[in-house]
């Protein structure tokens, strides 16, 4: 089955070229798609837990999960479903699934390998160390949040196209199809995109001079159409072209071009030069499970290391869920782990990380040695440790095929709907990924992290990121699949869900909506969301913490697989967020 599906995708990139080479319209030579036939764009529902026995999708989007399970019921492996859901979460989750952007994909395959593809967004190459700082020198958050300034070169059609280069099965062409439907005769909008595209109004209006998809004379409400016919033409260029079809041509003069006309740096020179990176993931054991997760330029995977590697040395599974002594273990692993990505992490092609021993057993348990039992270890007292010898709209996806593929993928636009600048002409919008280096060492980007030279601007650098996809093995096999959005609440946010599995045993819907907190050394302060027990709150201000209630932390995607079992998928209550299985 493997060789056939092989013969086929050279046998449809044959028949592609040999019709471009002739002139043939492709519309002639599109597959076909589910949408308006198995998938209605109008009417559809978000199913929030799905138990089935075959496959399963979770993403941001009812509709986008429907697409990844239609190219897996198609004889599609997990990276092919991965890569329609993306390209469909362009189109249906303008605000953070984006086509502008870039991110990470965690993959395993079922012949046991694991890698990670890393098409993170780079500095252009006119970009300097200090560009976002003014006259006094100081960061001015305006010009790395916002406008054309703002934006890093885009990653994601790289890292798709590399992906099914080297691992899909599916000819390219379908798995982009159902993106350009969607795009082309539009979808019922949720309740929750009517509201940002609402309360960005003025933004679209301010750093756009075209008129742009996302606005219109009367707010936007649920059930609203929304139609991007420039974004399906820039899709199509995708589909046809393959990464070309962004990177070169038409796509890149037009980013080019809205470049000039915003006085931004990315030029056409950037576009050409970019690359995806395949990269080796870090993998560790935890209490007999294998963490397969995602190396720098994400901060995630060293973390996620360091925070499960600081409690386990301690009986956090008998003390329990929503214990004092649990909670607290786990925040001050978290105060500590940021201070150490404050100081040491970057792009590793630029910096030197000291990986190993960051991550090592002795390095670990002397960084948590220091945590007193009881009493708040205050963040002006816990630095960098010595060893002499990401608003948070991004989106993740999480896929399990029938062979026991598994892709766990991250990607963003940094702050929602990214700089709010539409590419003039070809409909996406660019990230504004650009305030994830450090403008200055010691001062905090959008998500008050602070970094160090290790995450200073320098060109075709990658930013340090916080995204955290992740796959648990068990004796080989998939057993958990994770990763949310969130910024810096990220990596929390799944050190918190896998150990709410593997030490509290939770179930996965509670895991995955249960209320969280988050500490990430600078500020002082345990965010917790609304729902948080109360008891369990006043426990934590007895021993000194500050926590102040904010707005949902994350919206976690979560696959769960036991050796035999079903499979359990559950999307997070906190977004529109939906799974779709077979």
């Amino acid at each position: 089955m493997k060789k056939l599906h092989a013969q086929l995708k050279t046998f449809f990139s044959l028949i592609i070229l040999l019709s471009l080479a002739m002139g043939l319209p492709c519309s002639l030579l599109a597959q076909h798609s589910p949408i308006g036939k198995t998938i209605n764009p109008y009417v559809y529902v978000s199913q929030k837990e799905v138990i089935t026995h075959h496959a399963c999708v979770v993403s941001a989007h009812p509709l986008a999960s429907e697409v990844g399970r239609w190219i897996l019921q198609q004889g599609g492996n997990a990276v092919d479903a991965a890569i329609a859901t993306q390209l469909a979460l362009a189109v249906v989750y303008p605000a953070a699934g984006n086509i502008g952007g870039g991110g990470f994909m965690v993959i395993h395959l079922a012949n046991g390998k694991n890698t990670v593809l890393d098409y993170r967004e780079e500095a252009p190459g006119k970009a300097t160390r200090d560009m976002f700082l003014d006259s006094l020198g100081n960061p001015d958050s305006r010009l790395s949040l916002y406008g054309a300034l703002s934006a890093g070169i885009p990653g994601t059609v790289a890292g798709l196209w590399q992906a099914w280069k080297k691992y899909g099965h599916l000819p390219w062409r379908q798995l982009v199809q159902p993106a350009i439907d969607l795009a082309q005769q539009g979808f019922a909008i949720t309740a929750m995109e009517a509201r940002w595209l609402n309360e960005s109004r003025q933004d679209f209006l301010t750093y756009n001079t075209q008129p742009v998809a996302f606005v219109k004379d009367t707010p936007w409400k649920a059930g609203d159409t929304l139609r991007q016919p420039e974004l399906a033409r820039t899709l199509m260029l995708i589909r046809d072209q393959g990464k070309k079809g962004f990177y070169t041509g038409r796509v890149a003069h037009q980013i080019v071009q809205t470049m000039q006309h915003h006085h931004g740096l990315i030029t056409l020179q950037d576009l050409r030069q970019y690359r995806a990176i395949e990269r080796q993931p870090l993998i560790f054991d935890y209490k007999g499970y294998t963490i397969v997760t995602v190396p720098p330029p994400s901060a995630g995977g060293i973390m996620l290391q360091q925070m499960l590697g600081m409690i386990s040395f301690y009986p956090i599974d008998q003390w329990g869920y929503g214990s004092p002594q649990a909670t607290q273990l786990m925040i001050e692993a978290e105060r500590r782990s940021y201070a150490d990505r404050a100081q040491y992490l970057g792009d590793p092609d630029f910096v030197k990380i000291p990986i190993a021993q960051l991550t090592s057993a002795d390095y670990l348990q002397q960084r948590i040695s220091s945590y007193t039992p009881g009493k708040a270890t205050p963040s002006r007292a816990t630095q960098a440790g010595d060893f002499t010898h990401e608003s948070e709209e991004t989106t993740h996806l999480c896929v399990l095929d029938e062979s026991g593929n598994a892709v766990s993928a991250t990607y963003t636009l940094n702050n929602l709907y990214g700089s709010k600048l539409i590419v003039e002409g070809a409909g996406f919008l660019l990230n504004d990924e650009m305030d994830d280096f450090s403008a200055k060492p010691g001062s905090p980007n959008l998500y008050g992290l602070t970094g160090s030279e290790a995450n200073a601007i320098a060109p075709h650098k990658r930013m340090l990121s916080s995204m955290t996809p992740t796959i648990v093995l068990k004796n080989e096999k998939p057993y958990l699949i994770t990763g949310t959005p969130g910024g810096s609440t990220i990596i929390t946010s799944v050190f918190q869900t896998i150990v709410d599995i593997l030490d509290f045993h939770l179930s996965p819907y509670e895991a995955v909506n249960n209320p969280k907190f988050h500490h990430q050394w600078l500020p002082d302060v345990v965010y917790v969301e609304k729902g948080f027990p109360d008891s369990l709150a006043k426990a934590l201000e007895s021993m000194g913490y500050r926590l102040a209630e904010r707005e949902a932390i994350g919206r976690t995607e979560l696959i769960v697989h036991p050796e035999g079992e079903t499979i359990t998928g559950v999307g997070d209550h906190r977004g529109d967020d939906a799974v779709a299985g077979y």
